[in-house]
């Protein structure tokens, strides 16, 4: 794999002043994430503070991300998270469990089984919602897709990542970062279609767009299946893999 770095260019990131930003979010900006192209093959790397920035999205930067959904096996209720205020990107937005970014280090570029992505998922669960990491492990996160979405923020950051599906249940305890989450919930596919129907509600991009075309069907279908096993616990193995090797394009 080339580990090449690709710089962008300095008026487009050096010049941007984060003094208003809170402090440990502007140190989490110096992380360093995965470059790929749009076939998701990494060539290089940016800081989170460059692959944010709307300039250099629109200049077609690219990097790799993930998308936990956690389920609770009793009941099969999703795990969400609203963003903290102190976040720089989609601030104060209701999302799904866990969303980051693989970093450019030796264990996270590993593709093969997608164990990079897996080890990020490992690494931000406690980070973001203090969950224990010996209570997750890589065989925890079924890969469904990729999708490959853009996503302005606020005019001056934004998203453009592919990013990793992974389903998850599992039962766990939480201690809320209070700089990364500000509230979390278990919820029922009925309650969280109302919360999509309440407007003092915002989502981000990634997760309505998860939500609206992948997200619902999924859910059910593991639902039933794992209803059908008859073991009264809901598993996210029952799902298949049928579309692992695409990467969707959601606009």
């Amino acid at each position: 794999m080339a580990t090449t770095v690709i710089e962008t260019a300095p008026a487009q990131a050096s010049s941007v002043d984060l003094a208003a930003y809170d402090d440990e979010q502007v140190r989490l900006m110096e992380e360093r994430c995965i470059l790929v192209n749009d076939e998701d093959e990494a060539y290089g790397e940016g800081s989170k503070k460059e692959c944010h920035l709307m300039a250099n999205i629109d200049g077609g930067l690219l990097h790799r991300a993930f998308s936990v959904f956690l389920f609770r096996p009793a009941d099969g209720r999703l795990l969400l998270q609203k963003r903290a205020d102190e976040k720089i990107t989609f601030p104060g937005m209701w999302t799904n469990t866990c969303c980051s970014h693989p970093l450019h280090i030796r264990a996270e570029l590993v593709e093969e089984d997608q164990a990079g992505v897996r080890a990020a998922a490992i690494r931000k669960l406690p980070h973001e919602l203090g969950i224990p990491a010996e209570q997750l492990k890589p065989e925890d996160f079924n890969f469904l897709t990729r999708i490959h979405y853009l996503a302005p923020s606020d005019g001056l950051w934004g998203e453009h990542e592919i990013d990793y599906i992974l389903f998850a249940t599992l039962d766990v305890t939480t201690e809320l970062n209070p700089n990364e989450v500000s509230d979390a919930r278990y919820v029922s596919m009925a309650e969280l279609d109302q919360m999509f129907s309440d407007p003092t509600n915002k989502f981000t991009p990634w997760f309505r767009l998860i939500a609206r075309d992948l997200l619902f069907p999924w859910w059910a279908e593991m639902l039933d299946k794992s209803a059908r096993e008859g073991n009264g616990v809901v598993r996210a193995g029952v799902l298949g893999g049928e579309r692992r090797g695409e990467i969707l394009k959601m606009v």
